[in-house]
């Protein structure tokens, strides 16, 4: 949660609220351009940002936050490429002031002119890492993996090197070998941020900020700030996480004593392929510590809204049909400007951990008739061109 007095926690949760939203366009050409409430169209402001995709939790993961905004402006369209755009919130508490909470910095990707207004559509500096990287068989930690991102991509760091490196893997030697899936600096970020057990964003000052998954409310939300709301009826929490060893083709299995919950999957890290057995399996073991502090009630609900709430935040429900004593996270959110917030936690039921989808299935159908020598691939190189034309050619 971003920090605000207690006045301004007080003040969100009462029934009747006072407070306006201002913002500032900065060109690249160095002009600006503040707007107020007053010019912003009603119900056309926006704000959702991510940390998860739609079904599960993830680790690693590198989403971009997108705002959105109509503006009654005359401000030339054409000079809006690249520029960057700033949202404060501004709510009223004890004494009559208001207190200003800053809601994140943009970067414009699509300006669009209508008769009397200015359609902007923006995104955070998250799109700044989708540079093509050339670091192949870098060695390093993970605190020199995150400079080199951020300085390439001119994102500063949130974290500080102490923070990183004090992690249970932040002091681990990490290799990059030349085969891999790495082709851009985010897809770096996220295969750093699966070793350190955590995710990125792009926090409310720019920068970019490692966060990880908690077990401490940071606020409870009540029934009567609630308009609708959602619960599961079973508690997400992980016990396992599984990775492929590209050397020795398998994929490896580490679990905590008792192990009856849900399994992550790395998949193929490039950064986890060096090393001995050992260190591997430490890895993967902090790895899993983190992921073990995952233990939260999905949830989708539609509340009066609190500009001060961050993604990773969790939270208690209480009132209606929330059971108090459960624990969730915002994984998502949509904060509406001058409307309601919609927030969201993923996660799938341990209890279907056996069950396989139709996908599954069908990979695991094609497995088996490889190994039973049903299917075969072979592979032709033609000696010299032909030539397609009317006529068929085999």
């Amino acid at each position: 949660m971003y920090p605000v007095s207690e006045a301004f926690l007080r003040a969100v949760q009462e029934n009747t609220r006072r407070y306006y939203w201002t913002g500032r366009i900065t060109t690249k050409g160095g002009a600006v351009y503040p707007f107020g409430y007053e010019d912003i169209v009603k119900g056309s402001g926006y704000i959702f940002a991510q940390c998860c995709g739609s079904a599960e939790i993830e680790l690693g993961t590198v989403y971009a936050a997108e705002m959105g905004v109509t503006l009654f402006s005359q401000v030339d369209r054409y000079t809006l490429d690249g520029a960057k755009v700033e949202l404060f919130y501004h709510l009223r508490v004890e004494g009559g002031g208001f207190e200003e909470v800053p809601m994140g910095i943009f970067e414009v990707s699509e300006a669009n002119r209508r008769l009397h207004c200015l359609e902007l559509k923006a995104y955070d500096y998250m799109l700044r890492f989708e540079k093509s990287f050339n670091g192949f068989e870098s060695v390093g930690n993970a605190w020199a993996f995150l400079e080199l991102c951020c300085k390439a991509c001119g994102v500063e760091i949130e974290n500080t090197q102490g923070e990183i490196e004090g992690m249970p893997n932040g002091r681990e030697l990490l290799s990059i070998y030349p085969e891999n899936d790495i082709g851009t600096y985010r897809d770096v970020l996220f295969f750093v941020g699966q070793v350190l057990g955590g995710f990125f964003c792009i926090n409310r000052r720019g920068r970019l900020e490692l966060r990880k998954y908690g077990a401490e409310p940071v606020l409870e939300v009540q029934g009567r700030h609630r308009f609708s709301s959602s619960f599961s009826d079973f508690i997400t929490r992980y016990t396992a996480v599984s990775s492929t060893n590209l050397r020795t083709q398998t994929a490896e299995y580490y679990g905590l004593e008792v192990d009856d919950g849900l399994t992550m999957n790395l998949g193929v890290n490039p950064l986890l392929q060096f090393g001995l057995e050992e260190t591997r399996r430490q890895l993967c073991g902090n790895i899993l510590a983190d992921l073990a502090a995952v233990n939260y009630v999905p949830f989708d609900s539609s509340t009066i809204g609190n500009p001060a709430l961050d993604l990773g935040d969790v939270l208690t429900f209480t009132g209606g049909q929330a059971d108090g004593e459960q624990m969730t996270c915002i994984t998502s959110f949509q904060c509406r400007i001058g409307g309601r917030q919609s927030l969201k936690c993923v996660g799938k039921n341990p209890r279907l951990a056996q069950a396989k989808s139709k996908n599954d299935k069908n990979i695991s159908g094609l497995l088996n008739q490889i190994e039973a020598g049903k299917v075969g691939i072979h592979t032709f190189t033609n000696a010299s061109a032909y030539v397609v034309a009317e006529d068929r050619v085999r």
